[in-house]
């Protein structure tokens, strides 16, 4: 992986400005937007993390990240001082946020409030419902955006579940907590089969990945939640963090765990892409729609889909030949496609 994705003429986030317009609209995008990496889920020694704010924000500055929101269990970690010694114009900066975290029936009920004004106080109701419709409510009123974590972890959140919390377009796809069951089991399914529930049954959301990580002074033990496993890239305007965090909320951005595209366009008929390849893997690329059907698969780092119509969206996955991946946001295809709930 390279330290910095370099701009490139695309379009990502094609799906949430196609649905804010009229049907078909095409998103040309901005000459002056820029691909930005970054991570929004991250704990330190305020909450549960083994480092230090400084020693944290290190790592990802010294990991080629662009950016970095600090989550810390319903603590909100002071960021001016850290931007005064890490930050960097146009490299790097360090957001404000918080993992509002509540017990609901014994469950873990976790939404990360990105670039948050204030703390945000958790509910204490005992439906896992209310309260992250609760938490998602206070991250709103403290002018941050929400996005669901984890929702396999303690098997919190059911597909029903997250169907019913309004007001929030992003959760979590991947994590890379070793205790969060992103692969689903025992007739629980996994995130990615849950993303494709939700937009199989009209509910547009979109897909973060995170690394949540806790330890950085156990490198190498599996057991461990470490950095750098998952994060994404943002297009954005200007790295700065109502910037990022309002293009992720239309949808410009995509996940990865070690995948990097070098082009991606999503337009009224169909989307292309192109993986920054390296010399030692090969990829697979699948375009999938409705119920999580692979639509074509594609073995060239060069590929595209053209809509036939009926597809209710349609969303590509990278898969990589060491086991790494990518996953583009959805484009709603057709009249029937899902829908962002305001």
């Amino acid at each position: 992986m390279t330290k910095r994705l370099l701009p490139v003429c695309i379009v990502a986030g094609f799906a949430v400005v196609a649905a804010a317009r009229s049907p078909g609209a095409q998103n040309q995008g901005s000459t002056s937007t820029r691909w930005f990496k970054g991570n929004t889920h991250t704990h330190t020694l305020n909450s549960d993390g083994d480092s230090t704010p400084d020693e944290v924000v290190r790592w990802y500055r010294e990991h080629g990240y662009n950016f970095l929101v600090l989550t810390d269990h319903n603590y909100l970690t002071a960021v001016d001082g850290l931007n005064a010694v890490h930050g960097a114009a146009d490299k790097f900066i360090v957001v404000r946020g918080e993992e509002v975290t509540s017990t609901a029936s014994s469950k873990a009920v976790h939404v990360n409030g990105l670039n948050v004004d204030a703390l945000v106080k958790q509910s204490t109701s005992p439906s896992v419902v209310v309260a992250t419709q609760e938490n998602v409510d206070g991250i709103r009123r403290a002018n941050g955006i929400p996005h669901i974590n984890h929702p396999n972890f303690t098997w919190a959140m059911t597909t029903d579940d997250l169907m019913q919390v309004q007001r929030t377009r992003l959760f979590e796809i991947f994590n890379g907590h070793p205790q969060v069951n992103n692969e689903g089991g025992g007739g629980v399914p996994g995130l990615e089969e849950i993303w494709d529930r939700l937009l199989s049954s009209g509910r547009l959301m979109y897909g973060v990945a995170v690394d949540d990580a806790h330890h950085f002074k156990r490198p190498g033990d599996p057991l461990a939640s470490g950095p750098g496993r998952g994060w994404i890239y943002v297009r954005a305007e200007q790295l700065e963090g109502r910037a990022l965090v309002e293009a992720m909320e239309r949808g410009d951005f995509y996940a990865s765990t070690g995948v990097e595209l070098a082009a991606y366009e999503g337009t009224a008929t169909g989307i292309t892409l192109t993986v920054k390849a390296t010399t030692y893997s090969k990829y697979r690329v699948q375009f999938i729609g409705r119920t999580g059907k692979v639509l074509s698969e594609q073995t060239t780092p060069a590929a595209s889909y053209t809509f036939k119509g009926d597809e209710g969206y349609v969303r590509a996955r990278v898969l990589e030949s060491n086991g790494y991946m990518a996953w583009t946001q959805p484009v709603p295809v057709g009249p029937g496609g899902p829908k962002v709930s305001q």
